[in-house]
């Protein structure tokens, strides 16, 4: 299985999309004007206590008053804060060495937040919870740094490991691994990833980590609260973290500041196969190129087309989401009944798979097969099922067929649910009935260029049209789209969008921003 990383980064958004065998199997889209707050370190200063709430709000730079529970604070507070005033009133050319701080006393679990903080104390801080409407950030004191095998944890000297590591020889393996290499005054958790991995590998992530909280506190002494110490990886290198492994084939990015960033991530995680990020400099846009568009559009929707005429029909509930599997025209040509069953139903299993993973389909799964009368073809979908989901990272239970041929599943959801409208506003009529002669779509293109030519005089854009309408403007020995360029700018492209409506279009400027040429009855919508 080939598995390849498309990232599609736009002035207003980054889409992440994830390929196996060219199919798209996780889509995940993040707004740019968003700042990724969850895992920042800010030095803040305690504006007001809450003895009521038993917490503080703490001033971070953010328009509203962060939020700090006494919970929040950590077991080993009193030690971090000691280690804060010694780089702060210390000699700057003789910092304290972390290694060889004293651990205090842990805090009272019972205890109140007026008898550790005082207004105006500045604290060491990392954000929990991104702002949400009008309220601000949920902050903690029990700083970490994540790496995609490890969790770095200062001022704590305990080794956690996953869970999820079944065997109690590898997480006893693990365990004294992480022991014997550890830092002194740190704690890690193992993530369940790090399974069969090497202590070169381990220690090599370990020493990384390490050198972001000495690189992260060095800081410190420079600044002053409110003030960002550490800011967590890119959106695209953080996701990139949790997904990444040896399988991945090709890496491909169209921004090149992005590039940069992935490609020096995996230099760091996997040394010597930085090559593998690529960035993509073609015309037509990077999802048209690699076939994502028009996957997007087909695998959204309520139904789903998968194999010989076969469909899913996906609808979501308040208490859980159903899916049906129908063989669509192959039982007519079929003599073989439990053949045909067992054939859609093992296709159907695969599509459901890479549905769950896509859409993010989180809760109670139940799924209506076709009928199948051999108890052994029941055995063979289930374990057919249990072997598709093998690469789904979310949390996840399948049960066997019950009496009535229903498959029950659940699954945790790792990410927001993933919504894509697959329907398109009619870009002729606006929703009124009535439309403007096709034929004169192309005339009215025209006096869009003219007028952004001679009006505006922007002469190096390209226009984003429709692939069939971009067909009919370049036939011909002589096509309309070279009279444009001969008779306007020859600085314009036209581009095939696969993303647009029939009649839609886009003009897009060399910074990659939209040049709003629509009329005002077209953006009413």
């Amino acid at each position: 299985m080939i598995s390849e990383l498309v990232v599609d980064v736009q002035p207003q958004e980054v889409t992440i999309a994830v390929l196996e065998d060219k199919n798209l199997v996780e889509l995940q889209k993040e707004a740019r004007n968003v700042t990724f707050a969850v895992g920042d370190i800010y030095l803040g200063k305690v504006k007001k206590l809450m003895p009521g709430l038993n917490a503080a709000f703490v001033d971070v730079g953010y328009k509203k008053d962060a939020f700090l529970h006494y919970l929040d604070l950590g077991p080993n507070f009193n030690t971090q804060q000691k280690f804060l005033r010694q780089i702060q009133t210390g000699d700057p050319k003789k910092q304290p060495v972390f290694s060889k701080t004293q651990i205090l006393p842990e805090i009272d679990k019972n205890g109140s937040i007026s008898d550790i903080l005082k207004p105006a104390q500045e604290v060491l801080v990392q954000i929990a919870k991104e702002p949400i409407s009008t309220k601000g950030p949920r902050l903690t004191s029990e700083l970490s740094f994540a790496g995609r095998f490890l969790v770095l944890i200062p001022f704590s000297d305990k080794v956690s490991v996953s869970t999820k590591i079944k065997s109690n020889e590898e997480r006893a393996r693990l365990r004294q691994l992480i022991q014997s290499i550890k830092p002194k005054n740190t704690g890690v958790i193992v993530r369940t990833s790090s399974e069969g991995k090497r202590v070169a590998e381990l220690d090599h992530e370990l020493k990384t980590l390490q050198k972001r909280w000495e690189d992260s506190i060095a800081k410190v002494l420079k600044l002053k609260a409110p003030a960002m110490v550490y800011e967590e990886t890119a959106r695209t290198v953080a996701i990139l973290r949790d997904i990444f492994n040896p399988s991945f084939e090709n890496i491909y990015v169209n921004d090149k500041e992005v590039f940069d960033n992935v490609r020096d991530y995996v230099s760091l995680i996997a040394p010597g196969r930085e090559s593998i990020v690529q960035q993509y400099q073609g015309e037509l846009p990077i999802f048209d190129n690699f076939n994502i568009t028009k996957q997007i559009k087909s695998l959204f929707g309520r139904t789903v087309t998968y194999k010989n005429g076969a469909y899913l029909i996906i609808e979501h509930t308040e208490a859980m989401h159903v899916v049906d599997v129908n063989s669509g025209n192959r039982s007519k040509g079929s003599t073989e009944q439990e053949t045909t069953a067992i054939d859609v139903n093992m296709a159907a299993a695969d599509e459901l798979a890479r549905q769950l993973r896509l859409r993010d389909m989180g809760g109670i799964i139940v799924v209506d097969y076709i009928d199948m009368a051999e108890p052994s073809n029941r055995q063979k979908l289930f374990e057919h099922m249990v072997k598709a989901m093998t690469n789904d990272r979310a949390k996840h239970n399948i049960l066997p067929l019950s009496k009535f041929g229903l498959m029950q599943i659940t699954r945790q959801r790792v990410r927001p649910a993933m919504d894509v409208e697959t329907e398109e506003t009619c870009p002729s009529c606006f929703g009124t009935g009535v439309v403007k002669p096709s034929i004169l779509f192309t005339d009215n293109l025209e006096s869009k260029i003219d007028c952004l030519v001679n009006k505006h005089h922007v002469k190096k854009f390209s226009l984003h049209i429709h692939p069939y309408v971009a067909a009919f403007v370049n036939k011909g020995l002589v096509p309309m789209s070279m009279r444009w360029k001969m008779k306007y700018t020859r600085a314009m492209k036209i581009i095939p969008d696969q993303s647009l409506a029939f009649l839609e279009y886009k003009f897009i400027d060399p910074d990659k921003n939209e040049i709003d040429m629509k009329e005002e009855i077209e953006k009413i919508k």
